[in-house]
């Protein structure tokens, strides 16, 4: 899980700073401005951490799902070959679909001047922007959409399914409670990330508006990995004992300096 935790967490930074750094740009200096290579390069990091995000995801789920259904074998079934090979599937996954995505999206053409209704460089925005067909950059965005989106989305609903029902046949609540507050920290990432993407997406297909979501992006965009390493550290164990001990030294220290 640590392991894990640690692609997960490289892959929020990454996510961020792909968005963030620009959109600051643009709010201090007033000029909106981007080139069409650099926001092509966005583009590209944009796909490839969004997918990356999920694919982990996912390969979490089935890691929880192996260490409650399958405890005994755990250590056999999850052994680090296994774990190396999972995420690093998942990054050549994401890189050639971000890859494919870009390489469909060059052989489009855009006027010289073209405002984009979002804060940063989305692939179906700029689909919407194109003045050639784009017939088959929707039908590779929609194909890989749900071999990359829904495909997983369903593996994590499976995994929690083979879940609950083992919980369910333990016969100790305390039993039960410690099984469900393994997955509690996975569970509530899974759910801030796909309910706010989610909402990005019904939103701008009831109101249509640019505004609106814009304004629901920041949440899956920017929120959501900055809430995922606190989501994480503060259900763990040993994290908050190692900052009680950090702050009980710190404290301590500074008594014996005061003294």
């Amino acid at each position: 899980m640590y392991f894990f935790l640690t692609n997960l967490s490289a892959v929020d930074i990454g996510f961020v700073s792909t968005i963030v750094p620009k959109m600051l740009q643009n709010i201090q200096t007033q000029n909106r401005f981007i080139p069409y290579a650099c926001c092509i390069t966005q583009i590209y990091f944009v796909v490839l951490f969004a997918v990356l995000d999920i694919l982990l995801l996912t390969v979490m789920a089935y890691d929880r799902f192996v260490a409650i259904c399958h405890p005994l074998h755990y250590t056999v079934i999850m052994n680090p070959r296994l774990c190396r090979l999972l995420v690093v599937g998942s990054w050549l996954t994401g890189a050639l679909d971000s890859l494919l995505q870009n390489l469909m999206l060059q052989r489009l053409s855009f006027c010289p001047r073209v405002k984009i209704p979002h804060f940063f460089c989305e692939l179906n925005q700029m689909l919407q922007l194109a003045c050639s067909d784009t017939f088959l950059n929707n039908v590779v965005m929609y194909i890989a959409a749900f071999f990359l989106c829904v495909g997983p989305f369903a593996g994590i609903l499976y995994s929690y399914s083979k879940i609950v029902s083992t919980v369910r046949k333990i016969p100790s609540a305390e039993g039960k409670y410690k099984a469900f507050s393994t997955c509690a920290s996975h569970l509530s990432v899974v759910s801030l990330f796909y309910c706010t993407v989610l909402g990005v997406y019904l939103s701008s297909a009831a109101t249509h508006s640019s505004h609106a979501t814009s304004t629901a992006s920041v949440m899956y965009t920017v929120v959501t990995p900055m809430l995922n390493p606190f989501i994480y550290s503060l259900r763990n164990k040993d994290i908050k004992r190692a900052l009680k001990i950090f702050f009980v030294t710190k404290l301590h220290k500074g008594q014996l300096t005061q003294g």
